[in-house]
């Protein structure tokens, strides 16, 4: 398998490869934005048996609206959030893209929990927009299977 796609953590000390994404977007959530330190956290999709992970990773762990456990991935060193996982979509990890070396890798295609969304953070028009986390059935057709 050809990992293509690469980033890490602010120190060096988390690095990770993958080989694709399954798609991605922006979420507006207040977990999100406290992770974050800004108004919505960016997230690419990645199925978990093509994304490998070099160096110690600490997660914390924090029930989301829906009641699916979300474990977030940092860097104990310098603090910078990698990935998470979402106990209600398995087999894929969610990739900050604040964290790839390239962040032109990251194509988003929606933004969810806009109902939360502060006013000053501005998505792009085109994307589709969500009040809240969408079923699978309501999100772009790109993102259904990774989504189940």
């Amino acid at each position: 398998m050809t990992m293509a796609i690469s980033g890490g953590c602010l120190c060096g000390n988390v690095r990770y490869e993958c080989a694709e994404e399954s798609g991605g977007g922006h979420c507006h959530c207040i977990d999100c934005r406290k992770t974050s330190g800004t108004g919505h956290c960016s997230h690419m999709i990645v199925a978990e048996p093509a994304f490998s992970v070099t160096g110690e990773v600490k997660f914390f762990d924090k029930p989301a609206d829906s009641g699916n456990m979300i474990s977030r991935g940092f860097c104990p060193d310098c603090g910078s959030p990698i990935y998470s996982r979402n106990s209600g979509v398995l087999g894929m990890v969610f990739v900050r893209a604040s964290s790839l070396d390239d962040p032109q890798a990251f194509r988003p295609q929606m933004v969810v929990y806009t109902n939360r969304a502060a006013s000053w953070d501005h998505m792009d028009p085109s994307l589709p927009r969500f009040a809240a986390m969408p079923t699978p059935e309501e999100m772009p057709e790109e993102l259904r299977n990774s989504a189940r």
